[in-house]
Parts: structure tokens; C-alpha cells; sequence
């Protein structure tokens, strides 16, 4: 069973005014438990959008390099030069 976890966030002034102008019968959302969660959503899809962004660059960078870059290793070193980490 997922675990719950609750939350209680004060905000004023103008933020207030516009959490509340999201919510309501003039918002997008029907309670403020409905716009967190889905502010909350947005900031993992962007969180794990930067992270796959930067692993391609990464990996767009690696294949990029010409053949005489790369050194043939077999798997013993391999595995020796990882456990070293």
C-alpha cells in the first residue's frame, strides 16, 4: 500500500490570492490538495525530464567521439576497474 504523508504549507499575501484564484469555480482545481498534487507531478516530470536530458548529452557526447578514442577492454578489467569505485 503506497504510503501516505500530510502536508500543512502557510502561505500569504500574494500567494495566497493566487492559489486561490487556481482553486474554486473560477480555477482549474477543485480543492488546494488537487493544485499541490499536481504541482507536485509537474516537478517530478521535470525533475526526471533534466535527468534524462543530461544522461543523453552524456551518451550523445560518448558516441560522438571518434573510433580512435575508444580502448578495448575485456570483461575482467572491466569489472576491475568498477569495483575500485
Amino acid at each position: 500500500m503506497p504510503r501516505s504523508l500530510n502536508l500543512n504549507v502557510r502561505v500569504t499575501g500574494p500567494l495566497s490570492d493566487y492559489v486561490s484564484a487556481q482553486v474554486g469555480a473560477n480555477g482549474a482545481y477543485e480543492n488546494v490538495s488537487e493544485y499541490v498534487r499536481d504541482l507536485i507531478r509537474r516537478d517530478k516530470s521535470h525533475a526526471d525530464q533534466v535527468a534524462f536530458d543530461r544522461l543523453k548529452a552524456e551518451i550523445t557526447l560518448a558516441f560522438s567521439a571518434p573510433d580512435e578514442a575508444y580502448e578495448t577492454l575485456d570483461a575482467a578489467t572491466v569489472i576491475t576497474r568498477n569495483s575500485r569505485r
